[in-house]
């Protein structure tokens, strides 16, 4: 199993230095990759998600430039809260400034006052994630000039370059019916959350009946701290996941100071460890 962790990118303990300092540490230990999630704007009566988080894409470019080899993760990336022809523009640049690092958790949103401060219908979001995949697909992969005629987008022979020079792996989110059935129809991968460990084998049968290939990644993101839970909760649970058929966990520490979160990473190392030495 792959592993990552997330980055200090929201909450007391966000800041430039500990963005760069923990990408740095994930990297030196061996992590497979660094990860951040996307909110834009947060009700002040809710206590989640946290108000402060800098903005995901800026945040992994950031993390890039401090770092070498550790792949950049979003968990996950609303598209329908970004216009998607610059979207598209956007992550083809950090994919290939980063030396082909991506990889694209995508989802389409739940928080409902953040689509009206952003000015986008709830209601059509799915429908906006599923023609934001597309063109993203369009614009990376067909011959240019492009044209792709959509519900909300229309190009009509248009160059969109730089493209990436891979082919970028996208990784839908969400346990819903229909998020399920976007991973199945058209992500390269299904990168869920918010599921107990006993829960995500059905999940996983589902998807695997329908999307066999091993190329296509079954990920876990997890709110588990090695050093709140513990190496054997840690371990129990990478077990867990090994079992019901996850080829990639994320686990976001808990910590409201840097020298927490670093300290979290070591110890969540340490687990890894000696989790791929008795695999």
């Amino acid at each position: 199993m792959k592993i990552g962790v997330h980055l200090p990118q929201y909450g007391r303990a966000a800041s430039a230095t500990a963005v760069r300092t923990v990408a740095r540490q994930a990297e030196d230990l061996g992590f497979d990759d660094v990860w951040v999630y996307d909110h834009v704007v947060v009700p002040s009566s809710l206590t989640y998600p946290k108000p402060f988080a800098f903005e995901p894409l800026m945040t992994l470019a950031f993390a890039a430039g401090a770092t070498s080899r550790v792949g950049l993760g979003t968990s996950v990336l609303v598209l329908p809260y970004r216009n998607a022809v610059y979207l598209a523009k956007a992550l083809a640049s950090l994919d290939l400034l980063s030396e082909g690092r991506l990889v694209l958790g995508v989802g389409s949103g739940w928080l409902e006052p953040e689509f009206e401060a952003l000015g986008v219908p709830y209601a059509a979001r799915g429908a906006l994630t599923d023609e934001a995949i597309d063109l993203f697909r369009a614009c990376w992969e067909s011959p240019q000039p492009l044209t792709f005629d959509g519900a909300s987008v229309s190009l009509d022979s248009v160059r969109i370059v730089p493209v990436p020079d891979r082919r970028v792996p996208i990784w839908v989110g969400g346990t819903s019916p229909p998020a399920l059935r976007r991973a199945v129809t058209k992500g390269d991968g299904w990168h869920g959350a918010f599921l107990a460990p006993e829960q995500v084998g059905a999940v996983t049968a589902w998807l695997r009946e329908r999307r066999p290939e091993p190329e296509f990644t079954l990920s876990m993101r997890l709110e588990l701290d090695a050093l709140v839970a513990g190496a054997d909760e840690v371990r129990h649970t990478l077990d867990a996941l090994t079992a019901a058929g996850i080829q990639h966990a994320m686990l976001a520490p808990q910590q409201s100071t840097l020298d927490g979160w670093l300290a979290s990473v070591e110890a969540l190392a340490d687990v890894v460890g000696a989790y791929r030495e008795s695999a």
